[in-house]
């Protein structure tokens, strides 16, 4: 089954979204992460709409066109719950599964944990509960090592230079073989695009780890080959999960898990949307 491609406006704010499925299915939200769009999705979404979800996917603030204010403050993490919250509001949905893979699954814990009526089931994809992933900077040496890379991030200006030169071979670099599509280096091209992407990481706050737990069922699913995450903040996941949870490790499996191990990841989805 083909994706649909539609626009949905909240406010000033046009966000491109793909949505697959029978009409009456299942509603899953997918939300992407960084450098990624709605299409790191395509390889699972056929799984998905095979078992009775309608899934819903959108390119994320800064990545669609219509959707990329100017301003680091407009990256804030309640900016960006708000949009999903806008987008279920505008879909007439009341609640809806929701999954996020890396910067996809940091809004997707936001969201759970402060909006549970909304979220009917939690699948995170490589990023584990911020509070866990900001305990794991502050003590485990691997993670800090790991996220390094942040600070070349968040330094305006340099960082969308590093990335862009050569054709892009930095941002190209961050992925696997397996999950190099160029697509996501062709639409972080764009003017502005990058800089918009990357004010997700200037609009983090320290109070971005400290989050309270969850309350809704939820799967936490690793990849022991991960290069961003370590094994300290992944198994330190389900402190925060006051709820039914699952700890699901991929075994040679790069941080790249929907382009990688799409129908695992797939199978992992639909057990927790069927136990809810």
């Amino acid at each position: 089954m083909t994706s649909t491609a539609t626009t949905v406006t909240l406010g000033e704010l046009e966000f491109d979204v793909l949505v697959a499925g029978p009409a009456d299915g299942i509603p899953t939200v997918l939300l992407h992460g960084f450098p990624q769009t709605s299409a790191c999705w395509d390889a699972v979404v056929p799984h998905l709409t095979a078992g009775r979800l309608r899934t819903i996917a959108p390119d994320q603030r800064g990545y669609s066109p219509g959707a990329r204010p100017a301003g680091v403050d407009a990256y804030a993490s309640d900016k960006l719950v708000g949009d999903v919250l806008g987008l279920l509001d505008a879909l007439d949905l009341d609640s809806a599964h929701i999954v996020g893979h890396d910067w996809g699954a940091a809004v997707a814990w936001q969201l759970a944990a402060h909006h549970s009526d909304r979220v009917r089931s939690l699948t995170a994809v490589s990023v584990p509960h911020t509070a866990a992933f900001g305990w794991a900077l502050r003590h485990d040496e691997d993670q800090q090592k790991r996220s390094e890379y942040i600070g070349l991030l968040r330094q305006e200006g340099k960082a969308e230079r590093v990335l862009l030169e050569n054709d892009g071979a930095r941002l190209r670099a961050m992925f696997s073989d397996r999950s190099l599509d160029d697509r996501y280096v062709e639409h972080l091209s764009q003017p502005g695009a990058l800089t918009a992407a990357l004010n997700w990481y200037r609009a983090m706050t320290n109070a971005f780890g400290s989050l309270e737990p969850v309350r809704v069922p939820t799967t936490y699913v690793w990849s022991n080959q991960d290069s961003a995450i370590g094994r300290a903040a992944a198994e330190r996941c389900g402190e925060f999960v006051d709820a039914p949870y699952s700890f699901v490790e991929l075994d040679g499996v790069s941080h790249w898990v929907p382009e990688e191990a799409p129908a695992r990841l797939a199978d992992e989805i639909l057990t927790r949307v069927r136990a809810v």
